[in-house]
């Protein structure tokens, strides 16, 4: 590697920092303001890029045109931001923030289909900026022209946002809603119309990062999440809601992965590294570092308390004879599927999914709602326990019964580890440290094609001859029911209301002789450990384990159950399992767009049970004259924890 090139990486990373700084800066702002991590701004910017493309074609064949169409096109997604913030955000800033990342994940399915239903299936690449076009050299190098022009536009939008925030009463207004919004209502200031113009700001800036891309990036349907995790990540390392810190962060990053790329494969002590492969997760690797020295970020501070918290949650109770009758109702019509299986024979395919991702979800719950630990990356434990089977069966030569024993412990080996560092921490910097080591778990699993198969995955993992068909069912069904109970009888422990304790408040939980890191330490390695046995079950119901299982939308995926069926209550997260496969399952079934009708529904469950479905079901069971009380009296409430 000579200088030359490494300068030449140096500024391809400059110009690539400008476009991730819009979009993190946007997102930094919605946040800082009100306070909803939203999940859909990789969907604006994927407009922006859509949108340029179009209106380039028509109206971009002159310089001036050009960049008249990349600003138009991002007002124009400005506005949709501003029509998604009134129709559907201003209705949820009172739930808890993850109902809001679940209805922020709910536009991004709507929104992709949309997108494909408007532009198609096949990317596109805009044209080369009128009088840019060719490269300049630079010591023996070629540099595009545009890209230097894309080196000048982040410092250029960094000091308009300096100006726009410092300068004027609106952004003083802003500043001061990030510190205290109830505060500034009460002075009189429309808190509604403020959250309008700022996320209409941060509508136009991550759509103005994707629209100066078209030159260099084609328009594709998998730019929404590609570019998220790269947002979410800019924005903590910098600090939540700065500007300036999202600015730092978003060159350091960029830098990090153009060094990589400049440094290629080296030898060291005879050992070949290619650093180009750690483009994947590089990002993520910074963020863990930065996180664990530095919780708050590099420009950060500790945020104020947000007031988006859901009502007290009641004691949890034994449950009484009519919820246990419930169950075992349950339990029979499940034990029943297989005997269905001649007239539905994909009945006991389904559900035998739906009770792996049961097992997943309640693994999830169990750190989430009585741990309150969020993660955005639990299918790495996911992964872990069925990468761990499959190796041990394939590569160990571990019997069937050996691998199914020792692979949950991998698993909870890796929670060990990755939960010392996570349990320092709280809220969303807690969720995206998560998500950092999930993220390198996958880039691991994906790019190790020698142990693990790479992105082909690994195949012929199969439970033993005795064990096949219907005979799996109800193990995994035996497997999933014992589980659940062990979760349960853990929180009816003296630990299960130790972690409780810590959750609800950690300085009288402190106060108490509670050691609160340990306790949140164990709760997380436990969950780790669900989660790998779900792992386990998912493999050899499959045959075969591939990277997608620990990807982030994986990890989405388990949030989402747990949301639908409600955070506050022990049957939730298997109710939300269920309706998540069975509307994921039907909707694919009956139409190309299913993501968009899958979101759409998620929406109005959202709107509708902001409680999640179990939450409701058992808040209208509980009510004064509702249908418990009514025929149980004060006897009967409480019968659905």
């Amino acid at each position: 590697m000579d200088l030359s090139s490494l300068f030449v990486q140096f500024l391809n990373g400059l110009a690539e920092a400008s476009s991730l700084f819009l979009v993190a800066a946007g997102l930094s702002l919605i946040f800082g303001v009100t306070r909803i991590v939203n999940f859909a701004h990789g969907s604006l910017y994927m407009i922006g890029i859509y949108l340029a493309y179009t209106v380039v074609q028509s109206i971009g064949h002159s310089p001036l045109g050009f960049w008249v169409a990349l600003i138009a096109a991002a007002l124009l997604v400005g506005a949709l931001g501003a029509l998604i913030e009134i129709i559907l955000l201003r209705r949820i800033y009172r739930a808890p923030e993850l109902f809001q990342l679940l209805a922020t994940f709910a536009l991004v399915l709507v929104i992709n289909d949309a997108t494909l239903w408007i532009w198609g299936p096949e990317d596109l690449l805009g044209p080369v900026a009128p009088g840019l076009n060719g490269s300049i050299e630079i010591f023996g190098r070629y540099l595009p022209k545009y890209d230097l022009v894309l080196i000048f536009i982040g410092p250029v939008v960094l000091g308009l946002l300096w100006l726009l925030l410092k300068r004027t009463r609106w952004g003083t207004l802003v500043r001061a809603a990030t510190q205290d919004r109830e505060m500034l209502g009460a002075l009189g200031v429309n808190q509604a119309w403020l959250f309008t113009g700022v996320f209409a700001l941060g509508s136009f800036l991550a759509a103005l990062g994707g629209a100066v891309q078209i030159p260099r990036l084609p328009a594709n349907l998998t730019l929404d999440l590609s570019v998220i995790g790269d947002a979410f990540v800019i924005v903590v390392v910098g600090g939540m809601g700065s500007i300036p810190g999202a600015y730092v962060a978003a060159l350091i990053i960029a830098e990090l992965k153009a060094l990589c790329i400049a440094l290629g494969t080296v030898d060291i002590f005879g050992m070949s590294f290619a650093f180009p492969k750690l483009t994947l997760v590089v990002e993520f690797i910074f963020m863990a570092f930065v996180l664990v020295f530095r919780p708050w970020g590099l420009f950060g501070k500790v945020q104020a308390a947000t007031r988006n918290t859901a009502a007290l949650e009641a004691p949890l109770r034994p449950s009484k004879m009519p919820f246990k009758i419930f169950i075992a109702v349950v339990v029979v019509a499940l034990a029943a599927i297989p005997l269905m299986a001649d007239w539905a024979p994909y009945l006991p395919v389904l559900m035998l999914d739906i009770l792996v991702t049961a097992l997943f979800a309640l693994s999830l719950h169990f750190m989430m709602g009585p741990g309150g630990m969020h993660s955005f990356g639990h299918a790495a434990y996911f992964g872990l326990g069925a990468y761990g089977a499959a190796l041990l069966l394939k590569t160990a030569a571990f019997s069937m019964g050996w691998s199914i024993a020792l692979a949950p412990l991998i698993a909870g080996v890796g929670a060990v580890i990755f939960g010392w560092f996570c349990v320092r921490l709280s809220g969303i910097y807690l969720a995206m440290l998560t998500l950092a080591f999930g993220q390198i778990v996958w880039s691991i699993v994906y790019q190790w094609d020698e142990f693990t198969g790479g992105s082909n995955g690994m195949i012929g993992i199969w439970p033993d001859h005795w064990l096949e068909g219907k005979a799996y069912y109800y193990f995994a069904l035996a497997v999933v029911l014992v589980s659940a109970f062990v979760l349960r009888r853990i929180l009816f422990s003296s630990f299960g209301y130790a972690m409780r304790a810590s959750r609800d408040s950690t300085l009288r939980a402190d106060a108490l002789g509670i050691n609160v890191k340990r306790v949140q330490w164990v709760g997380f390695v436990i969950a780790g450990i669900f989660a790998g046995l779900a792992g386990v079950l998912f493999v050899f119901s499959k045959g075969s384990a591939s990277p997608e299982i620990i990807s982030v939308i994986k990890s989405v995926d388990g949030l989402v159950m747990v949301l639908l069926g409600g955070v506050q209550t022990l049957l939730g997260p298997a109710v939300g399992a269920a309706v998540f496969k069975i509307l994921q399952d039907y909707f694919m079934g009956i139409t190309e767009y299913w993501h968009a009708l899958f979101g759409g529904v998620i929406l109005l469950l959202v709107l509708a049970f902001p409680q999640g479905i179990a939450g409701y079901f058992k808040e209208l069971f509980e009510a004064p004259g509702g249908f418990i009380a009514r025929r149980f009296g004060k006897r009967g409430r409480n019968e659905l924890a």
